[in-house]
C-alpha cells in the first residue's frame, strides 16, 4: 500500500530529514579535505582506524548518559551487518580520496544515490516516483558528463586501484544507507555506538599490518577527522529516521557543489569545462526532481 499522506508533526519531521542531510553533507566534505591532505602520508586504512577510534572516545559520555538504550536494542544483526558495509564503504572512499583527484572521487560517488534507489527499492520496498527515476537516470547521465574525460585519460595501477575503491564504496555505502533506513526505529546512540566500536574493531588489525609512525603535527587533522565523521553520522542518522531513503537519495546529490569548491579552495583542483557542465546537468535534474516531486518529499 502506498504510504499515508504526512501531515500535523510528521510534516516538520520529514522537512528536518533534508535539512540533516545538507548538515551531513557540509561536515562530510570537510572531512574528506582532511582526509585527502592527511592521505599523504598515512594509509586509508590507518586514517579509517583513527577516525573510529577518536570518534568513540567523542561519543562515550553520550552513551554513558543514554546506556539505557542499549538494553532496548531492537535488532542488533542488523546493526553488525550495517557496520561491516560502512567499514568496506569508509574504507574504501578514503582509499579512493588518496589515489584520485578530489572532484572525480567525489564524482563517481555520486552513483550512490541511485544505486541506494534500487536497493531501498527492492529491500525495503519503498515506492520510487516516475519524476525521481526520470531525473536520477538525468543524474547519471551529468556524472558521466562530468567524470567521462578523466576516466578516459586515467592510467597506472594506483588509478585504477582508486577507482575500483570508489566503485566498492558506491555498492557498500548504498547497502549501508539501506541498513540505516531499516534500524530508524532504533536509538541514535546505540547505532552510533555499533557503527564507531564496530568500525574500530574491524580496522584495528589491517591498519596494524601497515602502520606509519604518527607525527605531532598529524594529530590536529586526525583529531578533526574523527570529530567531524561522528558529527556527521548523528546528522546522517536523523536524516533518514526522518524520511526515506529514495527521497533523500537525489537530494545528496547537491553536495557536488562542496566539493567542486572545496577541491578547488584546498587543492587548486579547477573545475575543467567537463565538470562543471556535468555539475550543471546534475543540479538542473536535482531542481527538477525538487519541483515535480514535492508531495512526496514533504517540504
Amino acid at each position: 500500500m502506498p504510504p499515508a499522506p504526512v501531515t500535523g508533526t510528521a510534516a516538520p519531521r520529514a522537512r528536518d530529514g533534508v535539512l540533516w542531510l545538507v548538515a551531513d553533507m557540509t561536515l562530510v566534505t570537510g572531512m574528506t579535505v582532511l582526509v585527502k591532505l592527511t592521505g599523504a602520508s598515512l594509509a586509508a586504512i590507518q586514517i579509517v582506524f583513527l577516525r573510529a577510534a577518536v570518534g568513540l572516545l567523542l561519543i562515550l559520555p553520550l552513551v554513558w548518559t543514554h546506556r539505557r538504550d542499549l538494553w532496548a536494542m531492537h535488532d542488533p544483526w542488523r546493526n553488525v551487518l550495517r557496520v561491516g558495509c560502512n567499514a568496506i564503504a569508509l574504507s574504501a572512499n578514503f582509499m579512493a580520496l588518496t589515489a584520485l583527484p578530489l572532484a572525480m572521487a567525489n564524482a563517481i560517488g555520486y552513483l550512490r544515490p541511485i544505486v541506494t534507489m534500487l536497493v531501498a527499492t527492492v529491500l525495503l520496498s519503498e515506492r520510487t516516483s516516475r519524476v525521481r527515476w526520470v531525473g536520477s537516470a538525468g543524474i547519471v547521465c551529468g556524472v558521466a558528463i562530468a567524470v567521462g574525460p578523466d576516466l578516459q585519460s586515467t592510467s597506472g595501477n594506483v588509478a585504477l586501484g582508486g577507482l575500483v575503491a570508489a566503485l566498492a564504496a558506491v555498492l557498500f555505502g548504498s547497502l549501508a544507507v539501506v541498513q540505516t533506513r531499516a534500524l530508524r526505529r532504533e536509538s541514535p546512540t546505540v547505532m552510533m555506538l555499533f557503527y564507531t566500536l564496530g568500525l574500530t574493531v574491524l580496522t584495528a588489525g589491517p591498519a596494524i599490518a601497515v602502520w606509519q609512525p604518527v607525527t605531532p603535527a598529524d594529530w590536529p587533522a586526525l583529531i578533526a577527522i574523527g570529530a567531524l565523521g561522528q558529527a556527521g553520522q548523528y546528522c546522517f542518522l536523523r536524516a533518514y529516521r526522518a524520511q526515506e531513503a529514495t527521497v533523500l537519495a537525489p537530494i545528496s546529490y547537491g553536495s557536488i557543489l562542496f566539493a567542486t569548491a572545496a577541491g578547488w579552495i584546498f587543492f587548486a583542483d579547477r573545475p575543467s569545462v567537463h565538470l562543471i557542465g556535468g555539475a550543471v546537468v546534475i543540479l538542473v535534474c536535482l531542481l527538477w526532481i525538487w519541483r515535480l516531486d514535492r508531495p512526496a518529499i514533504r517540504l
